[in-house]
């Protein structure tokens, strides 16, 4: 092969390249105010053209057969902190990923915060495993974040409760 041959290649395998994306994949632990726990698996993020697909691959998780508040936080640390004089698992994660600072919880298609996503199935054996698509995401978003999920459900409003109501925070992962 000429030089020119594989320059040529080498340009064009290059510019593929561009276009890749390479599956984020988070490991996901149990969280309290005593830290972070146990290993529950792992959810690999995916970039599709019509947004980031989460994939859960979970066990052990609480509220079998239940959903579970699902989203993308600010900081990437699933460290408990101290509010009000009490110590919150999970809680240095901050709050949910806003960088337009709407101060909104909506749905994962809203003008809400971007790191809300749709809410997390959790099946009768503590099993979570159907993937979720939130449309307004890229994998280039994700990167020094935290992926948390609550012990509750997601009404996707902050009435009647903050947030959506999802309650506690029950498992936490790094995105690297």
């Amino acid at each position: 092969m000429n030089l020119s041959c594989r320059s040529l290649l080498g340009a064009a395998a290059l510019s593929l390249a561009a276009f890749a994306h390479a599956d984020v994949v988070i490991e996901m632990h149990a969280v309290s105010k005593d830290g972070v726990g146990k290993p529950v698996g792992k959810v690999v993020a995916t970039q599709s053209k019509y947004g980031v697909v989460f994939t859960p691959m979970l066990e052990g998780l609480p509220s079998p057969g239940t959903l579970h508040g699902f989203h993308v936080h600010q900081n990437p640390s699933c460290e408990p902190a101290e509010k009000n004089g009490k110590v919150v698992p999970a809680l240095s994660a901050g709050g949910h990923f806003d960088p337009k600072k709407t101060d909104r919880h909506s749905f994962p298609w809203g003008t809400g915060h971007l790191g809300d996503l749709p809410a997390l199935y959790v099946d009768g054996n503590g099993k979570a495993t159907s993937p979720v698509l939130a449309p307004r995401l890229k994998l280039s978003d994700l990167k020094g974040r935290a992926l948390m999920i609550h012990v509750g459900g997601d009404n996707y409003s902050d009435q009647p409760k903050p947030l959506g109501g999802g309650g506690a925070r029950v498992a936490c992962g790094i995105i690297q």
